[in-house]
C-alpha cells in the first residue's frame, strides 16, 4: 500500500508545484500601456505587450493625435513662416508593430532590444497661407492661398529601453524608452489654391517661397501652375521615439 501512496503524493505534490510556478507573478504574460510622455504632443495611444517565451514578446502599439496645432512647431519654422500658418491643424494617426528580445530576467523585465515597423498618416484641415509677391512695379502684394492634403508613410526602425516592474505583486508596469529611430519613405499631396490668376512670375516666386520653408526630415517637390501649387511628398521618411509608458501587468 506504502508503495502505491507514496508516488501518489509525489506526482500530486509536483503537478501543485507546477500550478503554484504557472500562477506566480514571474510569468504573467500580458501588459497593457500607454506612453505618459507623448501626451504633451496630443498623442492618445494604447499598446499591449504578450511574452510567449522567457526573452521574446510582441509588443503593438496605436496612436492618435485629434485635430490641433502642430506641437512645436517654433522648432523648425521660423517665427516669419510660422505666421504664415497660423490657422494651420493636422490630425495623426500611428500604428507600431515591435518584437522585443529581452536581455535580462524576462518575461517583460529587464533591457530589450526591439526591431519594429511604423505605419503613419498625416492629414491637415483647410488652412491659409499667404505669401508677398514682388511685382515689376517694385510694390508687394501679399497672395493667399487656401491649402490641404495628407501623407503617410512606411517605415523600420530599431529601438532599445528598459521595464520594471513596480509592486511586489508585479502588476504595475513603467516602460523607459531610452532611444528609437525608424527610416523609411513616404508619400503625400498637398495642394494650394488661390483665387487670383498666377502670372508665370508670381508661380516661380511662389515656387521659392515654398521651397525655402525647408521642412526637415520630409523631402518634397513643388510644381505651380495659374491655380496656385502642388506639393508632392515621396522620399525619406524619418522619426524618432523615446519616452515613459505606464502599464498594467496580467
Amino acid at each position: 500500500m506504502k508503495k502505491v501512496i507514496i508516488p501518489i503524493l509525489c506526482f500530486l505534490f509536483s503537478e501543485a508545484s507546477a500550478q503554484e510556478i504557472q500562477t506566480s507573478p514571474a510569468e504573467k504574460m500580458n501588459i497593457v500601456k500607454t506612453n505618459v510622455t507623448a501626451y504633451v504632443f496630443r498623442n492618445i495611444n494604447l499598446s499591449y505587450e504578450r511574452a510567449f517565451t522567457q526573452w521574446f514578446s510582441l509588443n503593438i502599439g496605436f496612436g492618435t493625435m485629434p485635430e490641433g496645432k502642430v506641437p512645436f512647431i517654433n522648432a523648425f519654422l521660423k517665427d516669419k513662416d510660422e505666421k504664415r500658418f497660423e490657422n494651420l491643424r493636422v490630425k495623426a494617426t500611428h500604428f507600431t508593430i515591435e518584437p522585443r528580445f529581452y536581455l535580462g530576467q524576462g518575461y517583460g523585465k529587464g533591457f530589450y532590444i526591439a526591431p519594429y515597423y511604423r505605419y503613419s498618416d498625416v492629414s491637415s484641415n483647410t488652412f491659409d497661407f499667404y505669401y508677398d509677391y514682388n511685382g515689376p512695379d517694385g510694390n508687394t502684394y501679399p497672395i493667399p492661398l487656401k491649402g490641404g492634403g495628407s501623407a503617410n508613410g512606411n517605415s523600420g526602425g530599431l529601438m532599445v529601453g528598459v521595464q520594471f516592474f513596480l509592486t511586489r505583486s508585479q502588476n504595475l508596469v513603467l516602460d523607459f524608452w531610452i532611444a528609437g529611430a525608424h527610416y523609411g519613405g513616404g508619400k503625400g499631396d498637398f495642394s494650394m489654391t488661390s483665387d487670383y490668376v498666377l502670372t508665370p512670375d508670381m508661380q516661380a516666386q511662389l515656387k521659392k517661397e515654398i521651397e525655402n520653408l525647408d521642412i526637415p526630415f520630409v523631402k518634397y517637390t513643388v510644381e505651380t501652375n495659374a491655380n496656385g501649387a502642388r506639393i508632392k511628398v515621396d522620399g525619406p521618411w524619418a522619426g524618432f521615439r523615446s519616452g515613459i509608458s505606464l502599464g498594467y501587468r496580467f
